[in-house]
């Protein structure tokens, strides 16, 4: 029934990462509502949002992937519009370009659909695949760790305050996380192409939003893991990990030779999920950074968790030059 509606269908293409020999793309068949990223009127931050999680997904349609080398994978949308196409494939890396990223093409696979803009059955999507020089690999939060979202406020309200009436390009990055995430990427030797992944608890939904903030503020390009609405609003079993904490599992898991630096902040779980993830991971954790946030209780909550703790290094940090010093210190940057 959605393509019974005049909006034109659009696939986006969540960054996404894979292997030599496993390609694994995921992303959201949707009508485009045409979220004007560029317009900063409060009126128009308002609507935006409110397209944003008032979707019209396109359901249980086939969808193609194009490789560069002309293969088509094929792949199917669930009931909230997602898809995710995954293929065990041969000699990846030759279709990526030198930082590792490798583009394809997306479309429906009914050749017949028109409701597309300028009748255009074509969408870009990409994967990376690490580099075969990269030292390490970095996670990182986004939340207070990157960008000032206010997570720690009352009720979090300065959350919804600056994801509603604040436009991405105004939003402010915690100084010198950008130089600090290039210098990561560039490694010790100053051309490693380290990857970089970005894991937040926030929806799909504020995808395009993030990736437009990071674009803006120039941090590394890097794979953007976000959650579905659904699972955001679900109420949890207590044996059961965080999303995020299942993001960077599938990471280590993917990449089996990497070690990893963890960077987060002190506000919320991060220090016990990356803790926890050390303590399954010894060898493969190098480091983790937490930014220390404005809450006394949270901040002594932190401290009495990592005061003891050897499994791996971890530093609260109040600046970036804190990090950059002791990563140059321990080998991971110039």
């Amino acid at each position: 029934m959605g393509w019974l509606k005049k909006d034109p269908l659009q696939i986006i293409a969540f960054q996404g990462y894979g292997t030599d020999s496993h390609f694994y793309a995921r992303g959201r068949a949707l009508e485009d509502e045409s979220i004007d990223l560029e317009d900063q009127h409060i009126w128009h931050l308002i609507v935006n949002t409110w397209k944003r999680f008032e979707t019209d997904e396109i359901k249980n349609v086939d969808i193609n992937i194009k490789l560069p080398n002309n293969k088509i994978l094929k792949g199917v949308t669930d009931n909230d519009g997602y898809y995710k196409v995954e293929a065990n494939l041969q000699d990846l890396k030759k279709l990526t370009n030198e930082e590792g990223w490798l583009s394809f093409e997306l479309s429906y696979s009914d050749v017949n659909i028109k409701r597309t803009i300028q009748n255009e059955n074509r969408f870009p999507g990409e994967i990376l695949i690490p580099s075969t020089t990269s030292q390490f690999g970095v996670a990182s939060d986004i939340d207070d760790t990157i960008l000032h979202t206010g997570v720690v406020s009352m009720l979090k309200w300065k959350v919804v305050y600056n994801s509603i009436f604040k436009h991405a390009k105004n939003r402010s990055p915690l100084e010198g996380a950008a130089d600090f995430y290039h210098r990561l990427h560039r490694g010790a030797s100053g051309k490693n192409a380290n990857p970089i992944f970005y894991v937040s608890h926030s929806p799909w939904n504020l995808y395009r939003y993030l990736e437009l903030f990071l674009r803006q503020n120039n941090f590394p390009k890097g794979p953007i893991l976000l959650r579905s609405l659904s699972n955001f609003l679900k109420r949890k079993s207590l044996d059961e990990k965080p999303q995020k904490q299942k993001e960077i599992l599938n990471l280590l898991k993917t990449y089996p030779d990497l070690p990893f630096i963890l960077i987060g902040d002190s506000g919320e779980h991060d220090p016990d999920i990356y803790m926890e993830i050390a303590e399954e991971f010894p060898d493969r954790i190098l480091a983790i950074y937490l930014r220390s946030v404005k809450h006394k209780k949270k901040m002594i909550r932190v401290k009495g968790l990592i005061e003891n703790y050897k499994t791996t290094q971890v530093l609260m940090v109040e600046k970036s030059a804190q990090a950059i010093d002791h990563a140059r210190k321990n080998g991971f940057i110039q």
